[in-house]
């Protein structure tokens, strides 16, 4: 694990800021630092000496305002670490939320859902510790550090030759110990990973477990996912507080060297009382920036090995070409020798297809044939080669969210928390009402209030109205943007006879207003209503 990736500078770039800052404050405590020391031993000496108190007073001010200071600048190192956690985290996540689209369905079916919701929420929080606490001390290991070994150089040669030789053995000892824990580090991120996916799926599929007669056996397999985030989590306390002891006992050990050189010649008289007190003030202060270090490098451990995963999701959008500009056009849709090869299997080959305006396309075929997948290159959400032109417009490298003259509504629609209204104008910051109504009573659910609240997932709907909240909302778009193509992915695979018929005579309404309407479906009901059938269990055709 990197002390600083490179990469954080390049997602997050009010990290450079915050290292700005982060550099002067370190400066100011460096100086804080030396004034505090030395007006101490200022004092301390005048005392000895028997110096008049109007001296010593002046002494013992400076020190106070000093240690105020650095009261201070150590606040302000809190504050800015968090203020810079904050907006790290953000750019992160937006970079990470704006990078999904560009790598397309195809890439994120491969990714665990849970384990990537893990990491945008709790894994980069972690992210806190590594800003507030580690990198704040790792800019004073770079700039504190080598200031006062100068300091102490500058006053005795000696003694800063002490430090500049038993300062390295506490960083050797932190790069032994960082690979000796980067495995377990490794092994609590992946086991928390592991631990959220497996909660996700029982909680998802706990209906289906009751049904077979299968819950009971998930308590055993949870307590053994668990127990194992456990033990990897004590794994790594045990390694970070023997890592601390280990740090501390070799800094304690440097200072005390050198307070044995300058005890001796004090006692000898070789070295004067003022030099002395002011060097053995500072060593210790030498040796915490970089105690600190190590000792809050476990405590970023977590937040580190997440952003890791986050640069990878964001290195692999900037190896994804660049989506084109938007494009706006209108008319047939036609695809031209399209081929999508998934994981070195050709789900498609060679498509040539057109789709008219006005006319109603059912598309069938086996399960795994390729339908979704045909959905997904017209909605630009799977990779292929070939080209797909709208009007005789080539709108094959436009971005998901540049096709104003698409609307498509997938095979399983997700509705969120918020009311009926919100969910069918889901993306519409000033949605019309009327329209969200026509829109509505097109999908068959004109039954449904738009005011009527939804929990998560759409809870408090049936599976059938969950259905077609999600065609309402593909019906609203293409109404807002009226647009030429709406594509449905089994529309009416929750639906009984009686509404689909319903559907159908909705979809046929929306043809005759112009649209291009294709349908994925295996309903022979669809299949009636539909002007043309395209068949993709082999060979692609059109059969009139």
């Amino acid at each position: 694990m990197r002390p600083l990736d490179a990469r954080l500078l390049l997602y997050a770039r009010s990290s450079r800021g915050f290292f700005t800052i982060g550099a002067i404050v370190a400066l100011a405590d460096t100086v804080a630092i030396i004034g505090f020391a030395w007006f101490a031993t200022l004092s301390i000496t005048r005392v000895i000496g028997g110096a008049p108190f109007a001296g010593i007073a002046e002494g013992v001010w400076a020190v106070a305002g000093f240690a105020l200071t650095r009261a201070l600048l150590a606040w302000g190192t809190e504050v800015i670490g968090a203020r810079g956690a904050a907006r790290a985290k953000s750019e992160l996540r937006m970079g990470i939320l704006d990078a999904l689209p560009r790598l397309g369905a195809d890439w994120l079916a491969r990714r665990n859902s849970a384990a990537l919701t893990t990491l945008l929420g709790h894994g980069l929080d972690a992210l806190d510790n590594y800003f507030a606490r580690y990198l704040p001390q790792l800019i004073r290991t770079l700039i504190t550090v080598p200031l006062l070994v100068v300091v102490v150089f500058w006053h005795d040669w000696l003694s800063g030759v002490t430090l500049i030789v038993t300062l390295p053995i506490v960083p050797i000892f932190m790069v032994l110990i960082g690979l000796a824990t980067r495995t377990v580090q490794r092994r609590q991120w992946e086991g928390l990973s592991r631990l959220s996916s497996s909660f996700i799926d029982v909680v998802g599929g706990l209906s289906t477990l009751k049904i077979f007669g299968r819950e009971k056996r998930q308590i055993t397999r949870m307590g053994q996912i668990t127990a194992d985030y456990r033990h990897s989590t004590m794994s790594v306390l045990r390694v970070s507080f023997l890592s601390g002891f280990v740090l501390e006992l070799m800094a304690s050990l440097s200072v005390a060297l050198l307070a044995v050189s300058i005890g001796f010649r004090l006692v000898d008289g070789t070295m004067p009382l003022l030099t002395g007190l002011f060097v053995l003030l500072l060593a210790p202060e030498v040796f915490f920036p970089i105690r600190q270090v190590g000792a809050n490098f476990h405590a970023a451990a977590e937040g580190v090995e997440a952003a890791q995963d986050a640069f990878e999701i964001l290195d692999s959008a900037q190896t994804t070409p660049d989506a084109g500009a938007p494009v706006a056009a209108s008319g047939d849709l036609e695809l031209s020798g399209v081929t999508v090869v998934r994981d070195d299997t050709t789900v498609l080959d060679d498509v040539r297809l057109r789709f008219r305006r006005g006319s109603v396309t059912a598309v069938t075929g086996a399960s795994g044939a390729g339908k979704s997948t045909l959905i997904g290159v017209i909605a630009g959400l799977t990779p292929f080669t070939g080209t797909v032109f709208v009007g005789g417009v080539d709108v094959s490298n436009a971005p998901v969210h540049g096709r104003p003259w698409l609307s498509w509504s997938p095979q399983h629609p997700g509705l969120q928390s918020g009311t009926v209204l919100s969910n069918v104008t889901l993306g519409d910051s000033a949605p019309a009402l009327r329209l969200a109504e026509r829109a509505l009573h097109l999908a068959g659910a004109g039954e449904l209030q738009l005011d009527a609240p939804l929990s998560a997932a759409g809870a408090g709907l049936s599976g059938g109205q969950a259905q077609r909240v999600g065609l309402a909302r593909c019906y609203y778009r293409a109404l807002a943007n009226s647009a030429s193509i709406i594509a449905l992915d089994e529309p009416t695979s929750a639906l009984d006879r009686r509404t689909e018929q319903i559907i159908a005579r909705g979809i046929r309404g929306l043809a005759a207003s112009g649209m291009c309407v294709i349908v994925v479906t295996h309903k022979r009901a669809l299949l009636d209503w539909a002007d043309e059938h395209v068949s993709i269990d082999v060979a692609p055709e059109v059969v009139a």
